[in-house]
């Protein structure tokens, strides 16, 4: 997705992975990690999917102990020392927290370093914790992004920057080096569940990737809607307008082993998440094998479940990007790199060639 689009070019459909880089023990064997071996997974995984033929990877940005990454940029560009084609995107950069001045020449380092491969996803976050660390006040959280994401965008439209704002020191005629080798850098808006971000992403024209972590995936219907409604309105080309979906998952030679060797890690993930906002996360073994039904958001199955899951939300939004987070609650990098395998040996070519054949007899 290097620079602008014109209207008749149609993209392959593309295929990714994000990480968190959340430190957890294996629930399984009881095994530790540390941020440094953490980190070194990340950038192997990234080669590995590199190296398979996957289109993108992102990195996500936390700011606590027990999470590895909180300068997505700097993982980025030690995993573009290392591959040679994939996209490098944030998953997301909490832009309401941090400078855009800083966040921009960051990432057009990163598109320097990389060759052009760098993308930003600018989002508000799950967690809070970056407001107080950055001396942010949380009753901003709506007029912090808001202003954030104009000035990023205006950022990237110009070398030379003159902006006022109400929470950041004015810019005139500031020099915004260096300028990334992308003509045009591309940013999307992290979308978990409002109206209000989908239309700010359509109205803006930016892509938009939506968090699909469960449920029925036609309950975002919706949010697609709007947000196509709202770039048509504001004057932008639906060749502008990307989608892509972000979904956790996990992949193995049949559903059910999928759902097994899936659900210590799931659990581990969920039930640390849940107890500290004092709620217990309850799931059976079971009930994971019911989600990773075709219409359920959770990505975990086989190869062909995995199809028919990107196949309906296909049909459903039309979306242009498929990426899961299949490293969670510990899972071990050998179990990932078997997934990375699947989903890129066995995946991504049907889904790719059943949407070209829709667009053709479209």
């Amino acid at each position: 997705m290097t620079g602008a689009i014109n209207e008749d070019q149609e993209l392959d459909f593309e295929f990714g992975l994000y990480t968190f880089g959340d430190l957890a023990r294996d629930p399984v064997t009881g095994r530790a990690i540390d941020a440094h071996e953490r980190l070194q997974e990340i950038v192997a995984a990234a080669q590995l999917a590199d190296e398979a033929g996957l289109d993108v990877f992102g990195v996500g940005e936390h700011h606590r102990l027990d999470f590895a990454v909180s300068s997505p940029a700097v993982v980025m560009a030690a995993i573009a020392q290392v591959t040679r084609r994939i996209r490098l995107f944030s998953a997301t950069t909490v832009l309401s927290t941090a400078d855009p001045v800083q966040v921009f020449e960051d990432f057009a380092t990163l598109d320097l370093l990389s060759s052009g491969r760098a993308e930003i996803i600018a989002g508000r976050g799950a967690f809070v914790e970056s407001f107080p660390l950055f001396g942010y006040d949380l009753n901003d959280y709506e007029g912090l992004f808001s202003e954030k994401i104009g000035l990023l965008l205006k950022l990237g439209a110009e070398e030379r920057v003159n902006w006022n704002g109400h929470h950041r020191s004015a810019l005139s005629n500031a020099e915004i080096a260096p300028r990334p080798l992308q003509q045009r850098m591309p940013v999307w808006i992290g979308v978990g569940g409002t109206p209000e971000s989908a239309a700010r992403a359509g109205t803006l024209g930016t892509g938009m990737t939506i968090a699909m972590l469960g449920g029925d995936p036609a309950r975002f219907k919706p949010l697609v809607d709007i947000y196509k409604k709202a770039g048509a309105e504001a004057g932008h080309s639906p060749a502008e307008l990307k989608i892509a979906v972000a979904s956790h998952g996990y992949l193995a030679s049949t559903t059910e082993q999928a759902a097994a060797e899936f659900y210590p890690y799931y659990m581990n993930y969920f039930g640390k998440l849940m107890r500290e906002r004092g709620r217990e996360f309850q799931l059976s073994r079971n009930d994971l094998l019911q989600m990773a039904g075709p219409n359920h958001a959770l990505a975990v199955g086989s190869p062909q479940q995995i199809i028919e899951k990107i196949l309906y939300q296909h049909e459903l939004f039309g979306h242009h990007r498929f990426t899961a987070q299949i490293d969670i609650g510990g899972q071990p990098l050998s179990k990932v790199a078997a997934a990375i395998d699947l989903l890129a040996a066995e995946v991504a070519p049907v889904v790719r060639r059943e949407i070209r054949k829709g667009r053709s007899h479209g």
